[in-house]
């Protein structure tokens, strides 16, 4: 439901992320390209725009929910090159050696296990062929300062369950790196960008879009006392609003970019 509720101004908050991964990873027509972590649709819609009618995009995740509302976007862009399939990372229904590339935005910080998670996405990829990654830097960053790290100071308790979901898994420097070289990946990079992360509207409504989207910080959120709530909003649209420019709250966002050769 917050997904559909909010996917226009969250496909605009993440856009430059996309386009970004999209550049990175260079998509050529005629590719084929496995996305994983979709969700609603991106970055594989931009890709299967890019590879043309005669490539193909496989768009993986594990929501159908969330893949219904890409196959919708799909349409609406009247792409036959998109297929979606309810998949897990872990154990992908491919065949060996089947996509020229893999991408994920934003997804591979929730694998369970990530180092099998990307061995099975290098026996996916044909040989020579790469896979791209972003994650999320360290949490200290305007978007989540003024969001979870703020619900944070007031309820005292851990912003994530230990050995949990953890979106800032892989932001030390080097981590996710050192994942795919373990994985059997070749000519490993990894660098960190700081990219527009912009919201077209007012704070009321990204703090409403931060807790009614971010899974992880759950736990915490469902801590928090009633009467605490509008002291919290007060005080993250407070945060939130040294950010704007005209009708914009624009946070930038710290992106750890990594990529690997199968």
């Amino acid at each position: 439901m917050a997904a559909e509720k909010w996917k226009a101004k969250s496909a605009l908050l993440g856009s430059a992320v996309t386009q970004a991964v999209v550049e990175y990873a260079q998509p050529r027509a005629g590719m084929k390209v496995l996305d994983l972590a979709s969700g609603t649709g991106e970055p594989a819609i931009t890709l299967a725009e890019r590879v043309g009618p005669q490539g193909l995009v496989t768009a993986v995740d594990q929501s159908a929910e969330l893949l219904a509302i890409a196959a919708e976007r799909a349409r609406s862009r009247k792409l036959a090159n998109l297929e979606i399939r309810v998949a897990d990372a872990h154990s992908l229904p491919f065949d060996d050696q089947s996509f020229d590339v893999a991408t994920c935005r934003f997804g591979v910080m929730f694998f369970t296990d990530s180092l099998r998670a990307l061995r099975e996405l290098r026996r996916v990829l044909k040989p020579g062929g790469r896979a791209f990654f972003a994650a999320w830097g360290p949490v200290e960053q305007p978007y989540w300062q003024s969001t979870m790290l703020t619900v944070q100071r007031h309820v005292g308790a851990p912003m994530l369950v230990p050995g949990g979901s953890d979106p800032f898994r892989f932001a030390a420097p080097g981590s996710l790196a050192a994942v795919l070289s373990a994985a059997g990946f070749q000519d490993v990079e990894e660098t960190i960008r700081n990219l527009p992360w912009t919201w077209l509207g007012d704070a009321e409504e990204v703090f409403e879009y931060a807790c009614a989207t971010a899974a992880p910080f759950r736990p915490m959120l469902e801590r928090v006392p009633e009467a605490m709530w509008p002291a919290i909003r007060a005080e993250a649209v407070a945060i939130m609003e040294r950010y704007r420019v005209g009708d914009e709250l624009r946070f930038g966002a710290d992106v750890v970019f990594s990529s690997g050769r199968a």
